[in-house]
């Protein structure tokens, strides 16, 4: 009963969002809401609801101010410089443009943290995007693709970080077989982006591309006199000392960036009229993607303390078939895909994989390959409604959550599955047949 409740509370979500029937914001606090009255959880609603919003509280506090920070750094043209050095080696030309996308997404992934991510690739090449007329959607699905596998699945990264912590793995262990995979992955990425990029060049037409290459060239050299070189330069230091302390963890990532939010501030506009309009123009960005992170908070902590999730997973688990115990790795890999889309990581890491490491063990299947496994799922989860970034990435290319679905699905699927044959061709995960 609970597994019904919970795959029709995400479907209800799923179809009000992609046929446009309510927002994001709407369908993610009303659908829990409905199924979890159905099951009969309507008198403890409050305090379900409110530990799912503590839980993402820092997640929206942070948020906030990295939406707030790179704003006043996109004002000041931090990253007009990299956009400028773009247009001269791609040329107006969609398939190098997007490519490119494609090399920086996977470079600024490394990082770990999707909000920082999204935000620097959309900074550096939305302006190129929206003056050649390519389509938005390619950089967010890029972007996705790219945050999925890197972060995703290396050990400094969220989803890896759980899976290591839950199952009590060395890390080094867990990563360094993962590493060929990552790189076909990688690559792979790449090779989707040429496609689209060509796909692209296209439709678009060369006529129009050498037009808006041409236009854009000299915007960006008539936009270049009235800026202050002097500026960039310590805009550029102060973003590098916020990325290296937020790789070195010297404080927690909502403090850094609402100190990081106060000196750009003080650097940038030194009037206090000049503070308060600039917050004001980019609190219409930031407060949605707040709204829409402390709604994702509201879904998951309904799903958890009613134990949908945990419930699902079982159900799920028990519809494989002893004779698959050899293929049982495969098995974890796949049934993350729908799983990681569907849930928090933490619901999916704390509840779900521990559960499939334990049957994997009546198969001989060590934990190790579990983990790896299981973090195969993280494009998707990507792209799903509980992925608190993405919801930055939506409004930086100003499109909703069902727009995007419906272009980046097809695409994320395809790259989970080749990860699962890559996994499996270079030995990170195992068949014994």
């Amino acid at each position: 009963m609970l597994s019904i409740l919970g795959f029709a509370t995400i479907l209800f979500f799923m179809f009000m969002v992609m046929t446009k029937r309510l927002s994001a914001f709407m369908a993610i606090v009303i659908s829990p809401i409905i199924f979890a009255v159905i099951g009969g959880f309507g008198a403890g609603l409050g305090p379900m609801m409110m530990e799912g919003v503590e839980l993402v509280a820092p997640t929206a506090v942070l948020l906030l101010f990295a939406v707030l920070y790179f704003g006043i750094m996109m004002d000041a043209g931090l990253f007009d410089p990299i956009s400028r050095k773009i247009l001269q080696v791609a040329k107006g030309d969609p398939v190098k443009i997007i490519v490119g996308t494609a090399i920086l997404a996977l470079m600024v992934a490394l990082d770990g943290d999707g909000t920082t991510s999204y935000m620097i690739i959309g900074s550096a090449m939305l302006p190129i995007y929206r003056k050649i007329g390519i389509n938005p959607l390619i950089l967010a699905t890029i972007s996705v693709m790219a945050l999925g596998t890197i972060s995703g699945m290396t050990p400094w990264g969220g989803a890896a970080t759980r899976a290591i912590s839950v199952l009590g793995l060395d890390a080094s262990e867990y990563f360094v077989p993962l590493i060929p995979a990552i790189v076909c992955g990688s690559i792979w990425i790449l090779l989707t982006a040429y496609v689209m990029g060509l796909m692209e060049r296209k439709r678009i037409g060369t006529e129009l591309i050498n037009k808006a290459a041409q236009e854009l060239a000299m915007t960006s050299t008539a936009e270049a006199q009235y800026q202050t070189p002097k500026l960039i330069w310590v805009n550029f230091l102060l973003t590098l000392t916020l990325m290296i302390a937020l790789v070195l963890g010297l404080a927690p990532l909502p403090i850094l960036f609402i100190l990081g939010t106060v000196i750009a501030l003080l650097l940038n506009h030194r009037q206090l009229d000049d503070q308060k309009k600039i917050i004001k123009e980019h609190a219409s960005n930031a407060v949605p993607v707040v709204m829409l992170v402390l709604g994702a908070g509201i879904f998951t902590g309904i799903l958890s303390s009613t134990k949908m999730v945990d419930s699902m997973a079982s159900d799920l688990l028990s519809i494989v078939p002893d004779s698959f115990g050899p293929i049982f790795t495969v098995i974890v890999a796949l049934i993350s895909l729908p799983l990681s889309f569907l849930m928090s990581n933490d619901a999916f890491f704390f509840g779900a994989l521990p559960v499939l490491a334990q049957s994997a063990a009546e198969y001989g299947i060590s934990p190790m390959e579990i983990a790896r496994a299981g973090v195969i799922g993280q494009p998707l989860h990507s792209m799903g409604p509980t992925s608190a970034p993405l919801w930055v990435l939506l409004e930086l290319v100003r499109r909703d959550l069902g727009s995007f679905q419906r272009f980046a699905l097809i695409p994320v699927t395809i790259l989970s599955l080749m990860l699962i044959i890559f996994t499996i061709v270079t030995g990170a995960i195992s068949i014994n047949l």
